[in-house]
């Protein structure tokens, strides 16, 4: 025996159940007992996680071992349990009812010692192994519950691609470094810089609250990767982690939907004083993308030209003005209606760039 185990003997003759806890002593296993089928359940709903082996006896009164065994096994947390019939009917008939009741093994009387050494052991082995199965399965069952607590609170603090990514096991090599084409918007709010120095702090963190729920939700809805909020400024790409054929509209359709959803509350803030405009700026090029920054505190970035060109669009757009690099607002011209606004001088640029405006999308292309 590789270790000691609980066994319940079932049987009304307390004669046999005294010669079986003897024998079961000897080797080591503790024994519980019942003197018929309905104190067996009873015990079993009591110590179902304890009980490693019922031996159960066949003809008892009240309640049968047939029907003791039918009971157990149409029970969730006592149909694992291994059960060997003990009987003195050695008819085929009785044996083959067990095994189809689900038994696992049948002994008759007077039982040999040996044999009932040798079956114990087996049943309990497979009880370990099915134990081990269970906390197995119970250990799975928490990891998967804590790995979907851990994105949920990734979920609050990343844009949901970036949390799929990290939990995932492929995001790896992206996380490690790639090169994409993307589109890159920067979006801020015109005049806030002065709103700062004469607001409150409440009176601040309530606005930029209402301005990052209408931002975070229009992100969401166009697919964008959020890569950072900053006070007003925000950063949102596309065509990455997840790959999007029609980046660049989504980048505009986003940034149209903004500037609509933002009229409203920008209206609601100039009664109360305050005079924000809103104002994007987006860009289409390839980057370099992946984790950047250090152990314990890393982000998800972009890293290229075309960063800084969205970037510095925005800062030039005025308030409702969506502003588009050349390329991309030539990837949307059958989607949005735009406007040039000739050539703009950008900072950290040799020479001018030519953008345009989004005036917006045609009804009947929405």
């Amino acid at each position: 025996m590789k270790g000691p185990g609980v066994v319940l003997v079932v049987d009304d003759s307390r004669v046999n159940r005294l010669v079986l806890a003897r024998q079961l002593s000897g080797m080591h296993i503790d024994v519980l007992e019942a003197e018929n089928g309905r104190e067996a359940l009873d015990l079993l709903r009591a110590h179902a996680t304890a009980i490693d082996v019922v031996l159960l006896d066949v003809v008892m009164p009240e309640l049968d071992g047939y029907e003791t065994l039918a009971a157990m096994k149409a029970d969730d947390t006592t149909r694992h349990i291994p059960v060997i019939m003990v009987s003195g009917i050695e008819e085929l008939e009785s044996v083959v009812r067990c095994i189809e009741l689900g038994a696992t093994d049948y002994l008759p009387k007077p039982i040999n010692p040996r044999i009932l050494a040798a079956r114990l052991s087996a049943s309990l082995a497979a009880k370990h192994l099915r134990d081990l199965e269970l906390e197995h399965i119970e250990q799975q069952r928490l990891l998967t519950e804590t790995i979907e607590r851990q994105k949920t609170e990734l979920s609050r603090f990343l844009s949901p691609q970036i949390a799929a990514l990290v939990s995932s096991q492929e995001g790896e090599q992206l996380l490690a470094g790639h090169r994409r084409l993307i589109t890159v918007a920067f979006c801020d709010l015109r005049g806030f810089t002065t709103f700062a120095e004469q607001a409150d702090p409440e009176e601040l963190f309530g606005v930029l609250g209402e301005y990052h729920r209408m931002m975070g939700h229009a992100i969401i809805e166009h697919g964008g990767t959020l890569e950072h909020f900053a006070g007003d400024g925000v950063m949102i790409f596309f065509n990455d982690p997840v790959t999007q054929d029609d980046h660049v509209e989504r980048a505009v359709r986003m940034a149209v939907a903004m500037r609509e959803r933002f009229e409203p509350i920008a209206t609601g803030w100039r009664k109360r004083g305050y005079e924000l405009g809103f104002g994007v700026g987006i860009a289409v090029g390839y980057a370099t993308l992946g984790r950047i920054g250090f152990e314990g505190r890393y982000d998800y970035g972009a890293i290229g030209n075309v960063v800084i060109l969205a970037s510095r669009l925005s800062s030039q757009a005025t308030a409702n003005q969506i502003l588009l690099s050349q390329r991309a607002a030539g990837m949307v011209e059958d989607v949005a209606d735009v406007e040039s606004v000739g050539e703009i001088e950008i900072k950290g640029l040799s020479r001018p760039v030519s953008a345009s405006n989004v005036l917006g999308i045609p009804a009947s292309i929405t």
